[in-house]
């Protein structure tokens, strides 16, 4: 058999379970620390229940991924999650499962493990969205999770650091509502509303325009012009308010020309 022959018979092997993204629909990309669990609690020595430090390093990991070759006009982090919403008409490795997935995860594995000094890998899923309105949804659920999980984590880990052992704290806050978890904390002087934004909301990363003034050598005036900047939102919006703001977002990219 000659190589030709065996190439074109490997390759159908190969490509039998390619899938390619429909055009016209949205994709949303969610990657997650696989194993975080374990090195967050028992490996890494990080301030509970958030840490800075790592929280910087996500940012980073996010900034990185929407930087890399991929269309990216939204990036949204919570806890060791990455949100990545791709431009409609993104068309990067023809719109390939295989390549979106694999490549994200790489990348974002080699950008975390670089700012951090450790080893870590994330894993990812593509999520296709038919409309704007689902994206709206998606990015709505992702930061109503950032919330649950923030309350529960404050709760956990006021717990924990009373002496109450892993398994009562986890008893303790299960199946209550968040009045009474809120409570929990309020009567420890901890008022929840008060802490800061990005623990409880996540934090989203775009692209905004900003007008900015410039010297032309040529004319020798003065003149302004339109910069895009990549903006990191530390006090996200919540409700209708988040919703208008991935409008926005989904409404000036899709104005953009091809």
């Amino acid at each position: 058999m000659n190589f030709d022959t065996l190439d074109k018979q490997m390759r159908r092997f190969e490509q039998s379970l390619d899938r390619t993204m429909l055009e016209g629909i949205y994709i949303v990309a969610r990657l997650d620390g696989h194993g975080f669990t374990r090195l967050t609690k028992k490996e890494w020595n990080l301030e509970k229940p958030f840490d800075t430090k790592f929280r910087d390093a996500m940012i980073e990991t996010t900034k990185h991924l929407m930087s890399c070759g991929f269309r990216i006009i939204y990036g949204y982090t919570q806890s060791d999650e990455i949100s990545l919403l791709f431009h409609l008409k993104d068309e990067t490795f023809g719109r390939k499962e295989r390549k979106l997935i694999s490549i994200l995860a790489s990348e974002a594995s080699v950008a975390f493990s670089m700012q951090t000094g450790r080893a870590a890998i994330f894993d990812n899923r593509l999520i296709p969205l038919p409309t704007a309105e689902n994206v709206i949804d998606y990015f709505r659920w992702r930061q109503e999770d950032a919330h649950r999980n923030s309350l529960n984590a404050h709760c956990y880990w006021v717990l924990r650091k009373e002496g109450v052992s892993a398994y009562d704290a986890n008893a303790c806050i299960s199946g209550i509502s968040n009045a009474e978890k809120n409570e929990i904390l309020f009567k420890r002087s901890i008022n929840y509303n008060n802490l800061p934004d990005w623990q409880k909301r996540g934090v989203g990363l775009y692209l905004q325009k900003e007008q900015r003034q410039g010297f032309n050598p040529r004319t020798k005036k003065t003149t302004t012009f339109v910069r895009q900047s990549l903006r990191i939102e530390m006090n996200l919006p919540i409700g209708q308010d988040y919703s208008s703001l991935i409008a926005e977002i989904i409404d000036e990219a899709n104005k953009e020309k091809k």
